[in-house]
């Protein structure tokens, strides 16, 4: 009974507010820029009064910092702590993110339509598009894992600094509650987060607004405050918040020219929370504009990509390196590959490389032009199949997994990665001490990728599909640095604990990308980003009857 209520709710809203209250908007929002072009003098001398009307409330540049630790602050998400008042972006995410391309694609498919609506319009019809049908579950993810970076990433740091005094901090926003309050406790240590409830039937959202009305937060704040008024108030110049505002002792706006100054640009190195984990494909912030690029750069890539592929598995190492580079892929190689052991002759070298995708190896082997062997964990089966070079599954299990890695020392050289798995922020991960208790030979190797369009990486998705995300970027990019081999006074062979060994080779590597060493492993990110300890089953072991 549920579906069909749905269905009948929305022919009538479409009916009502799309054809009808729509079509007057968007013929005022017409005759507007009709005057706005016209070259009638009277009509540009309004509008140029209107704009030096001084602003109702100071700028929250304005605000005194100074002993607010007993203030409460109210304030909104989207155009005070977000320096952008369009939450598209963000609903795209979530689309794509929690949802599919094809939901991703009929958001786009709307712009023109939310073009024409009022904001109150437009946000449902967003919020119908972006989670009619969407799993809980799934959108807690993105909660979680996605947005929390691109909000940081658009963080207004003057608005943030007035949050930041404040002794109790409470947000009232309009756009969905399950999408900004994750973030808003985690990182900005919000108290209270009240936003607009969406109606949910089991485990899917409807799609529908719970109680069919967008929170409105002037109402909102006084239900929360009761006849008490909080000390701070910060809003938009909007018209729209004045009514907020007016319920505040001390109010602030954030104004379009703040906005557009860099002292408005929250710095990495102050954000509330440090970034060292997020999940998701897409690597930029996507707007309708560099949505519709993604879109139409889409089929190309697949090509691309199969291409780049194909050519990295079947063709020699000079070749595949010529193509690849034509088709836009960027290597940029620092060092050389140290010369044979005359101590070991039989013993190769163990390369201990930064985890960035799971094309690290690969490309470490192609910039060589040697054969290398990687070992891995959790690597799924496509991907081996597809490797062009060898790659052995370790098991967890210390002993085992050091005998194997001893075995392949003694046919050869051998890749490994430490860290355990990859990380997309300038950090690196705590080092296992595995590998320094096996070879005296250990040549540590820096890499770091840059992408533009889709990450390689993925805590929750299909991993299988990993390398394909990679390669299906424009230019896709790679740095590698050999460094110089390990003196042996510096290995345990020296007298050195594995541990000792780990450890400065992290902090070396660190050293050598500029990124901040950190103690957190595998199962951290796993446990933070996906829910589970990042563990792929090894399907090749049988249940015993």
């Amino acid at each position: 009974m549920v579906f069909p209520m749905v269905i009948l709710k929305l022919v009538e809203w479409i009916l009502y507010q799309l054809l009808a209250n729509s079509c007057y908007r968007a013929a005022k929002k017409m005759r507007s820029y009709g005057f706005f072009f016209s070259k009638n003098p009277s009509l540009k001398s309004s509008s140029s009064l209107q704009q030096q009307q001084p602003p109702m409330y100071p700028s929250v540049t304005k605000c005194d910092l100074e002993n607010r630790g007993f203030d409460s602050l109210v304030c909104d998400m989207n155009g005070v702590l977000l320096r952008s008042q369009s939450f598209f972006p963000y609903f795209m995410l979530v689309a794509f993110e929690g949802g599919s391309i094809f939901r991703a694609f009929l958001l786009l498919l709307s712009c023109p339509v939310l073009w024409v609506l009022d904001y109150e319009m437009k946000l449902r019809v967003m919020i119908f598009i972006s989670f009619c049908g969407l799993k809980k579950k799934n959108m807690e993810s993105v909660s979680r894992a996605v947005l929390p970076k691109f909000y940081l990433e658009n963080l207004n740091a003057q608005a943030y600094d007035v949050l930041a005094s404040a002794g109790s901090r409470v947000v009232f926003t309009s756009v969905p509650r399950v999408m900004v309050e994750g973030f808003l406790k985690e990182y900005l240590r919000v108290e209270g987060v009240v936003g607009t409830e969406l109606h949910a039937v089991g485990d899917y959202f409807t799609g529908l607004i719970s109680g069919s009305v967008l929170l409105q937060k002037h109402r909102a704040l006084n239900d929360y405050f009761g006849d008490t008024k909080p000390e701070i108030g910060l809003g938009t110049s909007s018209p729209h918040d004045h009514l907020f505002l007016s319920l505040c002792k001390e109010a602030y706006v954030v104004n379009k020219e703040d906005v557009n100054k860099s002292s408005s640009i929250m710095p990495r190195n102050k954000y509330p929370k440090p970034l060292v984990f997020h999940d998701g494909r897409l690597a930029f912030l996507p707007t309708p504009l560099a949505t519709l690029c993604m879109f139409m750069w889409l089929p190309l890539g697949i090509l691309l990509a199969i291409f780049r592929l194909f050519v990295g598995i079947l063709l020699p190492y000079k070749i595949s390196i010529f193509l690849a580079t034509w088709s836009g892929v960027v290597i940029r190689l620092k060092g050389q590959c140290p010369p044979s052991s005359t101590l070991h002759p039989r013993k190769g070298v163990l390369f201990v490389c930064t985890h960035r995708t799971l094309l690290d190896p690969v490309f470490l082997s192609t910039s060589l032009a040697k054969s290398l062997t990687a070992v891995t964990y959790s690597l799924s089966k496509m991907s081996e199949i597809i490797a062009p070079i060898r790659t052995v599954r370790l098991t967890r299990d210390r002993n085992r997994d050091g005998e194997t890695m001893q075995r392949l020392l003694s046919e050869g050289d051998l890749v490994v990665c430490p860290e355990g798995t990859t990380c997309r922020e300038p950090y690196l991960l705590r080092f296992s001490s595995l590998f320094a208790e096996l070879a005296d030979e250990i040549v540590p190797v820096a890499m770091n990728t840059r992408v533009s369009m889709f990450y390689g990486t993925t805590a929750s998705g299909l991993k299988c599909l990993d390398p394909i995300f990679f390669l299906m970027n424009p230019s896709p990019s790679y740095y590698i640095h050999i460094l110089e081999k390990m003196p042996r006074e510096l290995t345990c062979a020296g007298g050195k604990s594995s541990h000792e060994v780990a450890n400065y080779i992290q902090r070396q590597l660190g050293d050598a990308l500029g990124f901040e060493c950190t103690a957190f492993t595998r199962r951290d990110k796993y446990l933070m980003l996906a829910g589970n300890e990042g563990i792929v089953p090894d399907s090749t072991k049988r249940k015993k009857p």
